[in-house]
């Protein structure tokens, strides 16, 4: 078998995202096969390592049948053949997944006439839980659809492939809190440039509110407390072998304050760590590296 093969796996729940993931690993060169059972996914990765592909990508998820109950031990079979394999996990809070299934009129895998789609996802999210953990760990629910792309690119880019990535996420708790953050920290306590005029239609990347905050002391004592946190107990994320840790910094919209303060983190840790800094509230083009 090839040994310079990247497999990138996607699962999560139905409704989530995995089509709209799938399409930009396509659009970047990768062979894409959608609904496999998860049973022939060594048949596949051994059929195209012999064709010559160098870039894979599989959706596996619910639609394959009892077989997902396997899929960590396929995975763990793969890597010891020493692939380069990615797993993504893509998730969404309940009332999303029931909207979604609403305005698109799609019927739920495991929906029928003896359980509501309510019920179903409910379902599916047990079967799949211990999936979850297998890897990346992305929740859609209030993400549009460009930036769901852009952190699946992020995600495949070079350099970001071995050991543990930091990434810095903010929030808005108004829009709820991310379900793939390890670690939340809320800032709402802190001085809000909302309730200056000024600088209310500016967002935390942005001078005049980053020196709006820095005048603040309570927001210099509490960014350098999370700081002194994350590099406290990052040695021991790394050495429980863990690919990704999301840390969520959250204040009332996500536009200033837990902007600021991811910007902020993602450059302080940009020299031990690869890191991602992301903006969940803010357009795609405001998020990315530090």
């Amino acid at each position: 078998m090839l040994t310079f093969m990247h497999i990138v796996i996607i699962s999560g729940l139905s409704g989530s995202g995995k089509s709209i993931a799938l399409n930009m690993l396509e659009d970047a060169s990768y062979y894409c096969v959608d609904n496999l059972p998860s049973q022939l996914l060594q048949q596949l990765v051994d059929q195209l390592a012999q064709q010559g592909y160098d870039k894979v990508a599989v959706a596996i998820d619910i639609r394959g049948g009892e077989g997902i109950a396997m899929l960590p031990q396929q995975l763990a079979a793969l890597r010891a053949n020493e692939l380069e394999l990615q797993f993504l996990f893509l998730d969404a809070k309940t009332e999303t997944l029931l909207r979604r299934f609403s305005e698109t009129r799609r019927r739920h895998p495991l929906a029928s006439q003896q359980r509501t789609v309510g019920e179903a996802i409910a379902e599916e999210r047990v079967r799949l839980e211990s999936l979850a953990e297998l890897g990346h760990h992305i929740d859609t629910s209030d993400l549009k659809p460009n930036a769901l792309r852009e952190w699946v690119g992020q995600f495949i880019s070079p350099g970001k492939r071995q050991g543990l990535t930091l990434i810095f996420e903010s929030f808005g708790f108004k829009h709820g809190v991310p379900l793939d953050a390890e670690l939340v920290f809320d800032v709402r306590c802190l001085p809000n440039p909302h309730y200056e005029p000024v600088l209310r239609p500016l967002t935390g990347r942005d001078a005049a509110v980053v020196a709006f905050l820095e005048a603040e002391p309570e927001v210099l004592r509490m960014r350098d407390d999370i700081a002194r946190f994350v590099a406290t107990w990052l040695p021991c994320y790394i050495r429980d072998n863990r690919n990704y840790l999301t840390v969520g910094i959250g204040c009332t919209g996500g536009q200033h304050r837990s902007v600021y303060f991811t910007e902020w983190l993602g450059r302080q840790f940009y020299e031990c760590a690869r890191v991602l800094v992301r903006h969940r509230e803010l357009p795609p083009a405001s998020s990315g590296n530090p």
